[in-house]
C-alpha cells in the first residue's frame, strides 16, 4: 500500500459504522510496518517466533509503545482521513503510541480474559479496574480501535464483535447522564440484550484496523491456529467533549440514533 495516499470514508462506511459500530479499513498501514513492530514485540517478551516451545503461555500482555513503527502504524494519512470521518476534524488528538497489546499464543487452555465487555474511558486512576467508568458522552475516548499486527484469522483469537451492540450500551447509559455507570455496574446483567447482535470476527491482514464505537460490546477468545497473534487495542482519545456548537460527528449520531439523545 501507500501509506502517502489518503482515504476518507464514503458515505456507506459511515453509515455502516452507524448501525453496526464498526468499519474495517483493509491495508491502514503497511506490512513492513507491521513487521518492525512485530520484533520489537518479541524482544520485549524475551521470546522468539521460531522457538515454539517457549510459547507456554495462552496470553502475554504488553503496555504501550512509542517506538516509530507504533506512532507510524496510527498516524497513516489514510487512518487521519478516516478519524476525521468518524470523529471529526480537530476533535481528536494523533496517538503517540500504541496499546496494550494482548499477544495471544495457541493454546489448549483457556485465556481467563475472554468475556464480553465495553472498554471504560474515565476513572481509571481507581486501582480496581471494576470502578472504571463510562458515560453517554463517552467521555475520554472518542473511539475504540483493533490494530491487527499479524495476518488474524478465524482460528487466530480474533476479537469477536457483536455488531449493533454500541446502541443497547448507550441507551442502558442515558439515564446516568455524565455520571455514567462502572464497569462492574455495566456488566451486571451480562450485557443481556446483547447476544442476539450478529457476532462479527475481527480478521484480516497485518496493517488492517478496525475503529469502533467506544461502547461496542466485544470479546477475546482462545487462539486455535499456529501463529501468533499480535493486535493492540488502543482508544483515540478526543481533544474535548463533544461540542453542541460543532455539527454532530458519526460517534454522537449513533448515539443520538439509538435513544434520541441531542447534546
Amino acid at each position: 500500500m501507500n501509506d502517502a495516499q489518503p482515504r476518507a470514508l464514503d458515505a456507506a462506511q459511515i453509515k455502516s459504522f452507524i448501525t453496526d459500530g464498526f468499519v474495517r479499513i483493509g491495508d491502514a498501514f503497511s506490512g513492513e510496518t507491521a513487521a518492525a513492530a512485530r520484533t520489537i514485540l518479541w524482544q520485549r517478551m524475551g521470546l522468539s517466533p521460531d522457538a515454539p516451545s517457549g510459547w507456554s503461555e495462552p496470553v502475554i500482555r504488553l503496555g504501550h509503545f512509542s517506538d516509530p513503527p507504533f506512532v507510524a502504524a496510527a498516524n497513516t494519512p489514510a487512518l487521519h482521513a478516516a478519524y476525521d470521518s468518524l470523529v471529526g476534524s480537530g476533535r481528536w488528538l494523533a496517538p503517540k503510541a500504541l496499546g496494550t497489546f494482548p499477544v495471544r499464543f495457541p493454546s489448549e487452555r483457556e485465556p481467563g480474559d475472554d468475556g464480553w465487555h465495553v472498554d471504560a474511558s474515565f476513572g481509571t486512576e481507581d486501582p480496581a479496574f471494576l470502578n472504571w467508568r463510562i458515560n453517554v458522552v463517552s467521555q475520554g475516548r472518542a473511539l475504540l480501535m483493533l490494530f491487527l499486527f499479524s495476518d488474524i484469522g478465524e482460528d487466530d483469537a480474533p476479537t469477536r464483535i457483536r455488531a449493533g451492540s454500541h446502541r443497547l450500551i448507550a441507551r442502558r447509559l442515558l439515564p446516568y447522564g455524565h455520571n455514567g455507570l462502572s464497569l462492574g455496574e455495566l456488566a451486571a446483567d451480562g450485557f443481556a440484550g446483547s447476544e442476539t447482535c450478529p457476532q462479527v470476527s475481527a480478521t484480516g491482514r497485518a496493517g488492517t484496523v478496525y475503529l469502533c464505537h467506544p461502547f461496542l460490546v466485544h470479546a477475546a477468545q482462545r487462539h486455535r491456529g499456529a501463529a501468533p497473534r499480535f493486535l493492540a487495542q488502543p482508544p483515540l482519545l478526543p481533544t474535548r467533549a463533544f461540542d453542541p456548537a460543532l455539527p454532530p460527528s458519526p460517534v454522537q449520531i449513533a448515539i443520538r440514533e439509538a435513544c434520541g439523545l441531542t447534546f
